[in-house]
């Protein structure tokens, strides 16, 4: 028999690997869902019901146009890992690593600024001025009613003369965790917090790497090409 002392340690449970945090554009994957049915819709009409060369046409069109639609609505993709950012643009897959990130920048888009001074935008994270509007103006109606109980609470500490009553008015919880922020700028934010905790990881440095995206572009050019040939063959 074999002893306790001589028996091989139980294995280790592994260590859950790290998902990526993945951020998508909702609106957009909605509107490109639509888009390819009512295309889908059309195309599949004028192939059974056209006549002549109008089928061929639908079919080219829709080589070319399926493609796109994917390509700018439910294509675009940010992967935010430990170690890297991986940008899925229309065209590009953009490979990141957190030590070549120099900023990440909000303006009129998303951006981020590698320290080779190469910029990318991310367009599955696109800016709304609207939005941003929106959550300023919330922010401004919270504070103001933050404002407007406190000093009905300091108020009524005053009129009871007692400092309790006036602890009690001036140490209210606040309506909100934070300032209101919009949508994607929270996406931001969170991007630019795990920036600051992994770039000086060992694993998160190496090269910038570009792949272009070879699966849209081929159909898309192929589907442009068709066209043209139909169109000057009339």
């Amino acid at each position: 028999m074999t002893s306790p002392e001589s028996q091989p340690p139980a294995p280790q449970p592994a260590e859950p690997e790290s998902k990526d945090r993945v951020y998508r554009s909702a609106p957009a994957i909605a509107g490109g869902v639509l888009l390819l049915a009512i295309a889908g819709w059309l195309g599949v009409d004028a192939v059974i019901s056209g006549e002549g060369r109008t089928p061929w046409l639908a079919l080219a069109l829709l080589l070319l146009v399926v493609p796109l639609v994917v390509a700018f609505t439910l294509r675009p993709a940010v992967y935010a890992g430990d170690d890297r950012l991986r940008i899925r643009n229309p065209f590009r897959i953009v490979v990141v690593p957190w030590g070549q990130v120099a900023s990440l920048r909000s303006a009129y888009s998303n951006e981020v600024l590698t320290e080779s001074g190469a910029k990318y935008q991310l367009w599955a994270v696109p800016v709304s001025l609207r939005a941003r509007k929106k959550a300023a103006r919330r922010e401004m109606r919270a504070t103001a009613q933050a404002r407007r109980e406190m000093g009905r609470e300091g108020s009524r500490g005053s009129a009871l003369g007692t400092t309790e009553g006036l602890r009690q008015g001036f140490s209210r919880e606040p309506l909100s965790d934070g300032p209101v922020r919009a949508e994607t700028d929270r996406i931001m934010d969170d991007l630019r917090g795990v920036h600051e905790a992994r770039r000086q990881a060992e694993s998160a440095r190496g090269e910038v790497t570009v792949r272009w995206a070879y699966e849209v572009l081929a159909p898309a050019v192929a589907g442009a090409v068709l066209v043209l040939i139909l169109v000057v063959l009339g």
